[in-house]
């Protein structure tokens, strides 16, 4: 069988302009790096603003595993499908971020005959965007830490400084820092790092609708309290306008190609476990002015990632998708029933009947919106004919449209079945329908998240979080949406919890203010803003030989 690289360079790709005229995008509509990747302009982009929004397709997913369900794979592939059904269709994903790259996932471009190319170029610092966002974020801390050494005329508190420095990189040993300590006139203090993609400057651009509004956003970034308890943010340490300076390429979107040619932007890459997980409202709007259908993701389960694009993506645009898609694979289903990672490629039908129960949670959480969906199997070459029988009996009797998806394996042909159930399901949908309303109290909107999404019993909450929304409440902040930090692994905040959990409570320890962005983060269970390295990572395989990446994913 074909490594996903292998396959990516056998390919014939076509230069990139040829790609962007499917969409009437001409050559000086882009800004090249190289032959096969560039960004759009905002002439471009202003010139399609007034266009009627084409449909808008979110690929979701049931609770993974480590290693994903082929979320990326099914995007890629259902776009090159319905594009192969005769209709003009752009791609929208995240950018990779190099912690997962190097750590267990591997890439964010698809696989097999599903993907993004070039693929090595996606997954290895791109067009730069995710090393400018670091590079915004690390001169807010400088800035903060400047301001201290030279007299502190804010009145910034040392020790209720919030804003922590950035890096594109899993590394344990960064989640805990001492900062200050080489010149007597420094303030020693305690700080931390956030892998980039959390941070709150990744945020903001991915839902900024412009550079105005991308300025706007990041002068209300709150980075500290004086010791009134008064919020500190970018725009009172004056720093607004070099922020947005060092991100006037970074807010352009990027385009590239599948493997079958089919337009795909890749832009602004949050977390979906500890930040917003969608790809940036600049490309997704774009691309939806651009097309008649755009097919994108939101990072990992329907309880995460599909919750906070409906609920803050969607809010932002007073959009709503026209269809949902919901990758399940049958590996997947097995661990919810009961099975170990190190059994899931054996068949078990009994375990495939047992786990359907989390498909079913994800399936209602997505009715939810009262948006259509269907359901899109991802075969890996482990199911057996029992075990997929298992899962289609079950949609057909219980009335859930369901596909068996084939993308990895054969491409556009492979998800032709799927593509033209979701263009039947398609509807237009123009006003956003979210969970919860904004006026509610932080308290409130949590708990319709976690009881009507997670299928918790109720929320619990620290000391330190019920001052936390004492002190949010008086400041203005509880309009604000909620985007909860929380394990993707389960539909509990525990990680070990499989399944559809029944009689548990969330916690919420501590919350975060991204006002910003527009939202305050709850972290719940044991989540990391900062994850590390598995023991054997994706890097020990790579290696660079004649200018290929030999053994990468």
């Amino acid at each position: 069988m074909l490594t996903d690289l292998e396959i990516a360079q056998k390919a014939s790709m076509k230069k990139i302009d040829e790609i962007a005229k499917k969409v009437g995008l001409n050559s000086d509509d882009l800004e090249l790096y190289g032959n096969f990747k560039a960004k759009v302009s905002f002439d471009a982009i202003n010139r399609y603003k007034n266009n009627q929004r084409g449909k808008i397709v979110l690929v979701t997913a049931i609770t993974p595993t480590k290693a994903g369900e082929g979320k990326s794979t099914t995007t890629i592939g259902l776009g090159d499908s319905i594009a192969k059904l005769g209709f003009s269709t752009i791609i929208a994903l995240r950018e990779p971020s190099l912690g997962p790259v190097m750590g267990v996932k591997g890439g964010a471009a698809g696989g097999g005959y599903a993907q993004v190319v070039p693929m090595e170029d996606i997954n290895l610092h791109f067009t730069g965007d995710i090393h400018a966002i670091t590079a915004a974020n690390n001169l807010i801390s400088a800035v903060i830490d400047n301001h201290l050494f030279h007299g502190n005329q804010l009145n910034i508190n040392p020790e209720k400084i919030i804003w922590k420095r950035a890096m594109d990189m899993n590394d344990r040993s960064l989640r805990k820092i001492q900062v200050g300590l080489s010149m007597k006139k420094e303030t020693p203090r305690f700080d931390a790092f956030d892998i980039s993609v959390a941070s709150e400057v990744m945020a903001v651009l991915c839902l900024a609708s412009d550079i105005e509004d991308l300025k706007k956003r990041i002068s209300s970034m709150v980075v500290a309290y004086d010791n009134l308890d008064n919020p500190v943010t970018v725009g009172d340490l004056k720093v607004t306008g070099a922020v947005a300076m060092l991100l006037k390429e970074a807010i352009k979107p990027n385009i590239v190609q599948t493997l079958e040619g089919t337009p795909a932007l890749i832009h602004g890459g949050p977390f979906a476990n500890i930040a917003h997980g969608c790809n940036s409202i600049i490309a997704t709007d774009f691309a939806s002015r651009a097309a008649d259908f755009v097919v994108t993701e939101a990072g990992f389960g329907a309880d995460l990632g599909m919750e906070k694009f409906m609920d803050i993506k969607m809010r932002a645009m007073d959009n709503m998708p026209s269809a949902v898609v919901i990758v399940v694979s049958i590996r997947a289903i097995k661990i919810h029933g009961g099975v170990s990672e190190a059994d899931m490629n054996n068949e078990n039908v009994e375990a495939v009947i047992k786990g359907l129960a989390n498909l079913e949670k994800h399936i209602e959480s997505v009715q939810n919106y009262k948006v259509p969906y269907v359901v899109a199997l991802n075969k890996f070459y482990t199911d057996t004919d029992q075990e997929i029988n298992a899962i289609m009996n079950w949609a057909k009797e219980n009335n859930h449209e369901i596909s068996l998806s084939e993308v990895f394996t054969k491409g556009s042909e492979g998800g032709l079945d799927l593509a033209r159930k979701v263009v039947k399901k398609a509807v237009k949908v123009n006003k956003n329908q979210p969970l919860y309303e904004l006026d509610l109290s932080i308290k409130d909107k949590i708990s319709k998240i976690a009881k009507e999404i997670y299928g918790a019993d109720g929320v619990e909450y620290t000391e330190k979080a019920e001052e936390q929304i004492n002190q949010f409440n008086k400041l203005g902040w509880d309009n604000l949406a909620i985007c909860m930090a929380k394990t993707p692994l389960s539909l509990s905040d525990d990680a070990s919890i499989k399944g559809r959990p029944k009689n548990f409570k969330i916690t919420v320890r501590e919350f975060k203010p991204s006002v910003g962005a527009g939202f305050i983060v709850a972290l719940t269970g044991a989540v990391m803003t900062m994850p590390g390295l598995p023991k054997h990572g994706a890097y020990e395989n790579m290696d660079l030989i004649d200018e290929k990446i030999i053994g990468l994913f």
